[in-house]
């Protein structure tokens, strides 16, 4: 058990008096390569983290059919009925949820479970107290962590019998309808089929996943991660514009995504879009082939061949999707001058956190560079720490 589990255990039991009927917990994910082509239907390469988010859940011995969360991270709990909950949800688009943040992804969790299993009903009312050490704000994916703790809890106590994918579609939902976010489903898919020491190749339109073993720690190499505590909320407006700007691109070449769109299209849409939704469309389209490629690489050469294209993602959404801030270009552009083998911006971007390929026996002198030029340059402490590809959902207690 980690502090998380105690945190949570002992909030519950501040909040009710009483203990929870388990601990479940889901990891966050860091994504390898493909980056904004989940919502374009394309293909990407997350895996889970060792770093968890833990829901201590219980249902309530009452019949009044109530909710009640609470989390480490907010002062006060909030409490509604499930049945107010379609009254809550969805949140329009581009607004804020009825409800605070943080507790529109739980109560989001549990609003999309019962639509998605309505068969199951009724349901009993619950106690949900959440902790995590996933960083929030990091491009991490701390939200779809909530949502997988959150989910795999209700799904054995309210017995929905849903299984790894659809609950990845009712996380997606809560963050999509619930909280505003207009997310694609990699970080829920990545949490939800998290495995030891594999990365997930995920059709995002098909939802097909295939493990792709990443050989790191055979290779003698880490994966360093940069947080470079320049926090992001998908749910404003950056990420949105850059959404829109893909549905633009698309209607413009008149297929239904981004992801039917080959390298080979290029010139043609560059004759046909203005220059931000070309360069936009572009990142798309040759982050889905790096994504392939990328794939290819693993199986026939291992690990050690990818750092060329880990550098080419991070150079194409600096450059044409324009996500990447000064903080993570020198995170990147430190790591590669101090002797990674690839480096990348991962996540959504506006903030959020690198990734280093570098030797293991590298890391300290290349998180002494970082942290060096982060200090150079006036920018506050990064948080650096290495992360190895982890289990999906557990419950744990």
């Amino acid at each position: 058990m980690t502090a998380a589990h105690d945190a949570a255990r002992a909030l519950f039991a501040e909040l009710t008096g009483r203990e929870p009927d388990g601990l479940w917990s889901a990891p966050g994910r860091v994504n390898l390569i493909g980056e904004h082509t989940d919502y374009n239907d394309g293909f990407v390469l997350p895996f889970a983290i060792p770093q968890r988010t833990v829901a201590a859940v219980g249902l309530r011995d009452d019949d009044r059919g109530r909710v009640l969360v609470g989390s480490t991270f907010a002062e006060e709990p909030v409490e509604v009925a499930l049945d107010e909950l379609d009254g809550l949800f969805p949140t329009a688009q581009g607004a804020h949820p009825a409800v605070p943040e943080w507790a529109a992804y739980p109560l989001g969790v549990a609003w999309a479970l019962r639509h998605a299993a309505a068969q199951a009903g009724p349901f009993r009312g619950l106690d949900i107290a959440i902790a995590s050490d996933v960083p929030v704000g990091a491009g991490l994916s701390s939200s779809a962590a909530i949502e997988g703790a959150t989910a795999s809890a209700l799904n054995e106590l309210w017995g929905t019998g849903l299984d790894a994918t659809a609950l990845a579609r009712v996380g997606r939902r809560a963050e999509n309808e619930a909280v505003g976010a207009p997310t694609g489903i990699m970080d829920q898919m990545a949490s939800m089929l998290g495995e030891p020491a594999t990365a997930i190749f995920l059709d995002c339109r098909s939802l097909e996943a295939q493990p792709v073993p990443l050989g790191i720690a055979e290779a003698g190499l880490a994966i360093l991660v940069i947080d470079t505590r320049v926090t992001h909320t998908h749910s404003t407006g950056g990420y949105r514009e850059r959404r829109a700007s893909c549905e633009l691109g698309a209607s413009l070449l008149d297929v239904p995504a981004l992801r039917d769109v080959s390298v080979a299209d290029l010139p043609r849409a560059r004759q046909l879009m203005d220059d931000v939704t070309f360069r936009r469309v572009r990142h798309i389209v040759t982050e889905n082939q790096r994504v392939l490629d990328t794939v290819q690489v693993l199986r026939e050469r291992g690990a050690r061949g990818i750092g060329e294209l880990l550098v080419a993602s991070h150079v194409s959404m600096r450059d044409d999707f324009e996500i990447s801030t000064v903080e993570l270009d020198t995170a990147v552009d430190t790591a590669l001058a101090a002797g990674a083998l690839g480096a990348r911006m991962t996540g959504g971007g506006f903030g959020g956190a690198a990734i280093a390929l570098v030797e293991r026996d590298a890391v300290e002198a290349v998180s002494d560079a970082v942290t060096a030029a982060f200090a150079a340059s006036g920018f506050d402490a990064p948080h650096l720490f290495t992360v190895t590809p982890s289990a999906g959902p557990l419950r744990d207690a």
